[in-house]
């Protein structure tokens, strides 16, 4: 019987990177996100009977608690969720209307605790699990134009660490791992310069990728992983070195 692991944002980037290695790893997922990409759409076809899709929309923060009872009854009880959808909007703090403030924090911090809130539930009735959350190394290093992100990164760091120390004693872990600069959707407008000077600060002279990231997770969700819990496994090629 394979493990079922629930992974949100899971159309592109990060997301379908970790999705297409839990599936050659054996898994089986449920990927949520908005809309289903053609990508994701691609290695469902390639993986009928072990890739789930469900459209989510988790800035609406209220039907959270029903969509997990949903998703528990029609799939079982999940092994692990990685809490790795995200909005990052780019502008300094002081012209940043205060609805996107309101947003970021709801997809960033809000709905994470919540869906593992509710699926911690179905963990502790099995006594084991894994919830990942992706962070990001701005979440320690600050970067110009993006303090909100960087506060919800951080808050999701410290979500975790309290939260490895509740359920630890139910088998269930919680980890952290924090990507540096990946080539994603999200991290587009850093092109030529900007780009170029965090290749440099790189030890290894690269950006990390989306594939190197996606094998921390699954490192977290092995076996040999069953003592690591309350920690940040960062993945930047180096840059915070």
């Amino acid at each position: 019987m394979a493990k079922l692991v629930i992974v949100t944002g899971a159309s592109r980037g990060l997301g379908l990177a970790i999705c297409r290695q839990l599936l050659v790893a054996g898994y089986e997922v449920l990927a949520l996100a908005r809309t289903l990409s053609n990508e994701l759409q691609q290695l469902q076809q390639h993986n009928d009977k072990r890739l789930h899709f469900t459209a989510v929309d988790l800035s609406d923060l209220e039907q959270l608690s029903s969509l997990c009872g949903t998703l528990v009854k029609q799939y079982g009880r999940p092994y692990a969720l990685i809490n790795n959808a995200a909005v990052g909007y780019d502008g300094v703090l002081a012209t940043m209307h205060n609805s996107e403030i309101s947003s970021l924090l709801n997809i960033n911090v809000q709905a994470p605790i919540l869906l593992s809130k509710y699926l911690l539930r179905p963990m502790l009735l099995n006594q084991s699990g894994r919830i990942i959350n992706i962070s990001s190394i701005i979440a320690r290093t600050g970067f110009n134009g993006l303090s909100v992100y960087a506060a919800s990164k951080a808050a999701l760091e410290g979500f975790s660490k309290s939260l490895a120390r509740e359920v630890g004693k139910a088998g269930i872990t919680v980890n952290c791992v924090a990507p540096g600069y990946m080539q994603t959707d999200m991290t587009n407008s850093l092109q030529g310069d900007k780009l170029e000077s965090v290749k440099r600060r790189s030890p290894l002279g690269r950006l990390a990728t989306p594939d190197d990231a996606a094998a921390a997770v699954l490192y977290l969700l092995s076996e040999q992983a069953a003592s690591i819990t309350g920690t940040v496994i960062t993945v930047d090629a180096g840059s915070t070195a």
